[in-house]
């Protein structure tokens, strides 16, 4: 029985779905725009480095709340006034399954039970599913009829209310086939798109909207990152540098094909690389690293200002060979989880993948770089499920996932647990059970922690607040 159909029967409804530590990234400018540091951004900043200054839940985790929010929240912020916002879409048994509109949920910051939503017109990667906070507490996001949208929430007299507070039309730079796939905010109070068939484009204070087509036959499955002087874009053949000069359309600063594989590998949303680039090393975005999608992966390092290779090496040794998984980042490490022959929805996913399917084995690992190479420092056995957070304050990476495989079953059915492991040393110090597949199916998900340590994690059918122990 297929993931998917377990899914159905089981739920038969629309489902909703320490050491000296190294120097922190660059720091987010207020010139972009954004809402509280660490809890603003899909990959904790805007270099994707997959990292947070706060304390996770850590030893002794405990569930503190869940509830079910009527869809699967790729994405959840945390705004100033502490205030929990999700990007959510449901999950649709229909024949083929699809994926709905994506909506706006506002959940209670005590309970996690949904307050209010606002439903959007659906986009592009599942429904729609990158977006940011910005200054006001208002979700940014692009929905399907070509607009980016500003979401913001209210109290009325009659409750919680989430409501459009303001829009940009940017449809007549977008085919009418394509959709927004990466959506951020860069350090002149900009905001980037780029769109699935590799439109990339601006829109500034003004609201004016410039654009640039990137060549055709190389389509965007992934989210962008930003430094001070540019962007950072992965197509399905080939990391691009770009920059956007005042009053002008970004162009290409410079361009690096990998090698993309025959195929979709099985775990992996698109045929190509499934990372979003990562800036991290010299000055906070000197380097930018992917991980590419040969049939063995080489991590690939290059320098941001021109391209020029720092190193290369395989991804992984022991674990699965792919990931789509952005490489978490600190100072000069990069930490890369495995997510190959993870099960993603079919209607997810892009053609067929090659093998067919393969088991979820999971694993990550953590390489150093500098000027003379890359070097593997640690490699585990963690099946990671969701987008993990790297933790700067305690030095533990945050996520759920599962237990070894037990032969004879399913591979994504049994406990969901929530884990913690040492960034050091790539030991687990935490293990929680926090739910049970595929109910709590963490479908690679992107959780968000808080200043009081409090991790807030979607699964395919709960939103789930995982909190420190009570002392």
């Amino acid at each position: 029985m297929t993931w998917v159909r377990m899914v159905l029967v089981s739920l038969a409804v629309v489902v909703a779905i320490s050491v000296a530590y190294p120097a922190a990234a660059q720091p987010d400018s207020p010139a972009t725009g954004l809402g509280p540091s660490d809890t603003s951004l899909m990959h904790g900043d805007l270099a994707s480095t997959d990292t947070t200054g706060h304390r996770g839940p850590g030893r002794g985790a405990r569930l503190a709340a869940s509830s079910v929010p009527g869809g699967a929240c790729a994405a959840t912020f945390v705004g100033s006034d502490g205030m929990p916002v999700a990007l959510c879409t449901q999950f649709v048994a229909t024949s083929p399954p699809a994926f709905a509109a994506p909506t706006v949920v506002l959940f209670d910051p005590r309970t996690a039970q949904p307050l209010a939503s606002r439903q959007l017109t659906k986009g592009g990667l599942l429904g729609g599913v990158y977006g940011y906070l910005d200054a006001h507490d208002r979700v940014v996001v692009a929905d399907g009829s070509g607009s980016i949208l500003r979401v913001a929430h209210r109290k009325t007299p009659s409750g919680w209310q989430v409501y459009v507070d303001d829009h940009v039309d940017v449809s007549g730079h977008i085919p009418a086939d394509d959709a927004i796939t990466g959506l951020a905010p860069d350090f002149d109070g900009r905001v980037w798109f780029a769109t699935t068939r590799g439109v990339v484009g601006t829109v500034d204070g003004s609201k004016q909207v410039r654009s640039t087509r990137l060549p055709r036959g190389e389509e965007l499955g992934n989210g962008l990152s930003i430094r001070r002087s540019g962007a950072s874009i992965l197509t399905t053949h080939a990391l691009y540098e770009m920059t956007a000069n005042p009053g002008a359309a970004p162009r290409v600063v410079w361009r690096r094909a990998y090698d993309r594989g025959p195929a979709r590998k099985p775990g992996q949303l698109t045929w190509g690389s499934g990372t979003t680039p990562t800036y991290f090393g010299p000055g906070g975005d000197g380097w930018v690293a992917i991980v590419d999608n040969a049939d063995r992966p080489d991590l690939r390092v290059f320098r941001s200002d021109d391209g020029s290779e720092v190193c290369r090496v395989r991804a992984f040794d022991r674990s699965g060979p792919g990931t789509e998984n952005s490489p978490m980042a600190w100072g000069n490490s990069l930490v890369i989880p495995s997510t190959y022959g993870y099960q993603y929805p079919p209607m997810a996913v892009t053609g067929p993948a090659v093998p067919a399917d393969a088991p979820f084995a999971g694993g990550a690992t953590r390489i150093d770089v500098d000027e003379n190479g890359c070097r593997r420092v640690w490699e585990n056995s963690d099946r990671i499920a969701t987008l993990p957070k790297l933790s700067r304050a305690d030095g533990l990476i945050h996520a759920l996932g599962y237990g070894p495989p037990v032969p004879g079953t399913p591979q994504q059915l049994g406990p969901v647990n929530y884990i913690a492991t040492d960034f050091e040393t790539g030991r687990r110090v935490e293990t929680r059970r926090v739910g049970t597949a595929p109910i709590d199916e963490p479908l690679e998900l992107t959780g968000t922690i808080t200043s009081d340590g409090t991790l807030w994690q979607a699964t395919l059918g709960q939103m789930l607040k995982i909190a420190p122990s009570v002392r």
